[in-house]
């Protein structure tokens, strides 16, 4: 047993909101950073998952509004998705149907190289390390399910 949940529809697992604590590490210079906030996966009318992210990131002792957008549309096989830019351009493929996936996605000249495991029906966690000349990164998202409100 792996230890992870396994999700037939990664996006009827995501819809809805969550909340987002995320540490980067920058392996080169040793500073640590902090995001704190929220995600929520809302509907698109054309099919798939808007992503909305906002919050605060504390770098270096100064924190600062954030905010990140991301679509998740319907990917190429059934249950999984795939993650585009807000812009439209793609960033990578999302299968969860195991309960973990590896993603990459080139940058420059830098790689990006993402896990995504799911833990529980409400907790994910997503680890990216960067590497490249420009950026030397270790961030890690945890991600909590939000109980829905009525009224």
């Amino acid at each position: 047993m792996s230890g992870f949940r396994p999700v037939p529809d990664v996006l009827a697992h995501l819809a809805g909101r969550w909340r987002v604590t995320r540490t980067v590490r920058d392996l080169a210079g040793g500073e640590e950073g902090r995001f704190d906030g929220t995600t929520v996966f809302s509907r698109l009318p054309e099919g798939g998952l808007l992503h909305e992210e906002s919050g605060t990131f504390t770098w270096q002792g100064v924190a600062r509004p954030a905010t990140r957008t991301l679509r998740f549309l319907p990917g190429h096989a059934p249950g999984t998705a795939d993650v585009r830019f807000a812009d439209g351009r793609p960033f990578h493929e999302l299968d969860l149907t195991s309960g973990r996936y590896v993603a990459g996605h080139p940058c420059a000249a830098d790689h990006y190289r993402g896990e995504f495991t799911v833990l529980d029906a409400d907790h994910w966690r997503t680890v990216w390390r960067v590497a490249g000349p420009a950026k030397d990164l270790v961030l890690t998202t945890e991600y909590a399910r939000e109980a829905e409100t009525t009224g």
